[in-house]
């Protein structure tokens, strides 16, 4: 069975909600249609009802099996608008533009998970990264912890070294450009957590450079080493090397020679690389020329979870990935 398989037999079990604040969008209606029939998910749209409603009568989507807010109509938009301003008055944010906010989807979206009405929100088939990611911060927040939000690819190769759909986690690819050393560390605790939800594996992890063990002298080696060394100190449990070249970090043979005695050179299966560069152009190598399946971008680091979309993204997208985004929460 693929991963993505098992993401959604596990996420079916759990019973849990998605909200969908894009409900003026075509796909976000076939997504929610497939998740209710496919008992992957209960489903919150935010919109206007309308054109929600005519969507769904177009789409075949049984209105009575999904929920329907429109925002600036909800008996909880004045506690949600009290929630934003306690959280962003110390920035200026006055009551009367908390209230504006929340009239936005996006926003009342994240008030309904930060408030436990909802598991995951899933957004971005119509909105921007950066407005997305925006709401989340404000309304949610970052995980205890963690210094910053990012995100992750599950990469399904077809085979790899004899096993056949072989996953890796590669981060970050799509949030952070040119981490510092604490960032990357809190990258790769995010990224250990996401390994560990979606796919049951124990997480072993290598920080990725263009030198292994002092193979070369440089500061971005030192960063990567920094981001080691606090890593290590704030997860003593987890496996985790570095520096390590990716040919030192996935293959055995080359990890024994040139990482003798490391216990995750040749072994690992969360990869993190030192910016955005490598990470973007990594996964695509990898998705376009190994035949990877590219599974994400996998928004982590939130203290709960709100997972960001493509705009060129699919109804079968917004499905995959809010059954990912509900495993993600605590």
């Amino acid at each position: 069975m693929d991963i993505l398989s098992i993401i959604k037999d596990k996420a079916r079990a759990l019973d849990r909600t998605v909200v969908l604040p894009e409900g003026a969008d075509e796909r976000t209606i076939i997504a929610a249609r497939q998740l209710v029939e496919k008992n992957i998910a209960k489903v919150i749209i935010l919109g206007d009802e309308k054109p929600i409603l005519d969507l769904a009568g177009k789409n075949n989507l049984d209105t009575a099996k999904v929920e329907i807010i429109t925002p600036a109509k909800s008996s909880d938009h004045k506690s949600f608008s009290e929630l934003l301003f306690e959280r962003r008055k110390a920035k200026g944010l006055t009551m009367e533009q908390a209230a504006e906010l929340m009239n936005s989807e996006l926003y009342f979206g994240a008030a309904l998970v930060k408030t436990g009405k909802a598991d995951a929100s899933v957004a971005g088939a119509a909105n921007t990264t950066g407005k997305v990611l925006r709401a989340a911060l404000h309304v949610i927040g970052l995980a205890p912890g963690i210094n910053t939000v990012s995100s992750s690819f599950l990469m399904t190769l077809p085979e790899f070294a004899g096993e056949k759909n072989k996953v890796f986690m590669f981060a970050d690819c799509a949030v952070m450009p040119n981490p510092n050393a604490q960032q990357l560390a809190s990258i790769a605790a995010s990224s250990a957590d996401t390994m560990k939800k979606l796919t049951g594996v124990e997480p072993k992890i290598a920080f990725l450079s263009f030198s292994t063990k002092g193979s070369a002298k440089h500061e971005d080696v030192d960063k990567v080493l920094e981001a080691l060394e606090i890593f290590k100190k704030n997860n003593p449990d987890i496996a985790a090397d570095g520096e390590l070249q990716l040919d030192a970090a996935i293959m055995p043979k080359v990890g024994a020679k040139k990482a003798p005695g490391s216990t995750v050179a040749g072994e690992a299966n969360v990869l993190i690389f030192p910016d955005l560069d490598a990470g973007n152009i990594g996964y695509k190598l990898v998705q376009r020329m190994a035949g990877a399946i590219a599974t994400g971008p996998i928004i982590q680091g939130l203290e709960k979870p709100a997972n960001d979309l493509s705009r060129g993204c699919s109804a079968q997208d917004i499905v995959d990935v809010s059954a990912i985004a509900l495993l993600l929460k605590d």
